[in-house]
């Protein structure tokens, strides 16, 4: 049965600049839960197609873009120091309005996750939604709905409950770092 699950935080930083920071593969253990040891193993670039014209070439080769592959281990009962190995593929990439991939391996049947962005002005202050859609089947037949509701379920909230508390921070570090 394929699930579908919305999540989506404002940040009070440009869009821009969130877009950036989340088509940058190397960010992503940065927003995972600490427990969950998640940790890029490979990754192949594809440089983003139709860059805007202020963008530097090297700016460029740090960002996903169709076709990418980034292959990312965590452990999947956090205590436990078993890993799981996930693969995704970029398979959609807009400037400043979305990207999305897909899962090649891993642990679900089947995973699409669309990352989408928008300027919003809230209480006089220019920011960005990021909202994160996702379809995904578990896979594990009649099962399903236990694993959902006593793992899968759970463990997605707690994800993106953590990514959205600390995206403003980390994006604040990020720009002390750069001044």
């Amino acid at each position: 049965m394929i699930r579908r699950d919305q999540f989506e935080v404002w940040v009070a930083f440009p869009l821009e600049r969130v877009f950036l920071f989340f088509a940058n593969p190397k960010n992503l253990p940065r927003i995972m839960p600490p427990a969950s040891g998640a940790r890029i193993d490979a990754l192949r670039l594809g440089e983003p197609s139709r860059s805007p014209p202020s963008a530097e070439t090297d700016l460029l080769r740090t960002l996903a873009g169709v076709g990418s592959e980034i292959a990312t281990s965590f452990r999947i009962l956090p205590p436990l120091p078993f890993r799981a190995r996930w693969v995704a593929r970029v398979t959609e990439f807009e400037w400043n309005c979305y990207f999305a991939d897909i899962q090649v391996k891993g642990p679900f049947k089947s995973w699409h996750h669309r990352h989408e962005f928008a300027a919003e002005l809230r209480d006089g202050i220019n920011g960005t939604v990021v909202r994160d859609r996702i379809e995904y089947e578990i896979g594990f037949g009649v099962v399903d709905r236990v694993a959902q509701k006593l793992f899968v379920e759970r463990q997605m909230a707690r994800t993106f409950a953590h990514r959205q508390r600390i995206l403003e921070e980390l994006l604040r570090a990020e720009d002390r770092n750069a001044a």
